[in-house]
């Protein structure tokens, strides 16, 4: 997931281990050899396969609480700074505020469009019986209730979004709670005079540089993990598992691809784009997007899209670097996605209060995926929407290493969707200046 790796905003640093394509590729080819591995193995007797299988999931569960440990304290430091850069932006100027207006609610937006679309298309293309039941065998060692005990009961639910003791929820993994208190504490921080914030903005960015660090020594480990994972769940589901990687990347990049495709109609019905017109002055920064899921790598080409649309020189200054830094429109929708097709894959039921938790972490923690590696933005962003819904997070690792194409359709849509809404805001902000020269 490279489209994550932007740092247009002051922040933490990014960890040295990310999500480059060689990476991506290491990664992938650890998944495929371990499943194939496992699935050679599958066909032998106990004697050489229990032993292998136990050893391989000893390992690989390993690396995983490794890569576990550091989630609570990311998502809550890259929070704070995330809305606190986000608060400073809107009071920077009128334009700044209505973009980050913008991204706020389209984060509410396809948070809850990736809860409703990810079930429709699962309903109509579902994950063949037999590789979903050949893929619970193959991870029948993951531990589902530490997780679902995280999701309130129905009566409990809206007294415990407020944490009594914010400690105890990050404890106890209760993550609505916990991103809720953040997200106060992070606004009413961004409020404090800023002489005095400095030193606790600078604690926080601290924090998430040491997390960084720490997720990007285990991330250097990842090849082995994921084989590792790979292996137990080839020797598990058998040939099963192959099929159900395909059909996980095609059904998570859908959801991508509707985006992009939402992204021209609000080019076209609130822009007041042309369609030609738009779909000439975007395909340069698509193809960037495409070809290096960066979009920071397509920023020039985006300004060169605002210049050729006609929008206003000093608003695509400040809107477009802004949605480089601040916005992941297809983040939540996906994010989301990626946590449901888990919970399909192992037959978990969610209730609807935890749509209502995983919902709300995914729009919120979208605020926090800024200036992050692919890599570590895939565990930050998700671990905690699975964890919000009562999912097993052990899925995770293994679908880390089959971001890469998704990722394409993230990194598209959300360059697609930076210029619709710069022209979007660009458009209004221009309405009002001309009421007001009339006035």
């Amino acid at each position: 997931m490279t489209e994550r790796t932007a740092q247009m905003t002051a922040g933490p640093t990014p960890a040295p281990a990310g999500g480059g394509g060689r990476s991506a590729l290491i990664l992938m080819a650890a998944l495929v050899v371990g499943l194939v591995l496992g699935i050679l193995v599958a066909g032998s007797g106990d004697g050489i396969k229990e032993p292998l299988v136990q050893t391989a999931g000893l390992i690989g569960g390993l690396w995983l609480d490794a890569l576990r440990m550091t989630v609570i304290p990311l998502i809550v430091a890259l929070l704070v700074v995330g809305v606190v850069g986000g608060a400073d932006a809107a009071r920077a100027g009128g334009l700044a505020a209505k973009a980050v207006a913008w991204f706020v609610g389209f984060y509410i937006f396809s948070a809850i469009f990736g809860a409703v679309m990810t079930p429709a298309i699962l309903s109509v293309w579902p994950l063949p019986e037999v590789a979903a039941q050949a893929l619970q065998a193959g991870l029948a060692g993951v531990d589902q209730s530490a997780t679902a005990a995280a999701v309130p009961t129905v009566a409990d639910f809206f007294k415990t979004i407020i944490p009594p003791n914010p400690i105890a929820a990050a404890a106890n993994d209760q993550i609505l709670p916990l991103v809720f208190f953040t997200a106060v504490f992070a606004f009413a921080l961004a409020r404090v005079d800023p002489a005095r914030r400095g030193s606790v903005l600078g604690f926080f960015e601290g924090v998430a540089d040491a997390m960084l660090r720490v997720i990007g020594w285990v991330l250097a480990l990842a090849p082995i993990g994921v084989l590792a994972l790979a292996f137990a769940v080839g020797a598990g589901a058998g040939g099963s598992a192959l099929g159900a990687v395909v059909h996980y990347v095609v059904v998570i990049s859908i959801l991508g691809i509707i985006l992009t495709v939402l992204g021209f109609a609000i080019a076209i019905a609130v822009a007041g784009f042309a369609p030609g017109r738009f779909f000439r002055a975007i395909t340069p920064p698509s193809v960037v997007a495409l070809s290096t899921r960066s979009s920071l790598a397509s920023l020039p080409a985006m300004l060169q899209a605002a210049a050729d649309l006609r929008i206003r020189q000093r608003d695509a200054d400040v809107v477009l670097p802004l949605a480089v830094a601040l916005f992941r429109a297809t983040g939540p929708a996906m994010n989301i996605g990626v946590a449901l097709y888990v919970a399909h894959w192992l037959g978990v039921d969610i209730s609807w209060t935890g749509y209502i938790a995983g919902i709300a972490v995914a729009a919120m923690a979208s605020l926090g995926a800024v200036s992050l590696p692919g890599q570590i933005s895939f565990v930050t962003s998700i671990a905690p929407i699975s964890i919000a819904l009562g999912v097993p997070i052990e899925p995770l690792a293994l679908l880390l290493a089959l971001e890469t194409i998704p990722d394409t359709f993230r990194t598209l849509g959300n360059v697609v969707l930076d210029v619709a809404v710069t022209g979007a805001v660009s458009e209004h902000e221009h309405e009002h200046d001309v009421l007001a020269d009339g006035g």
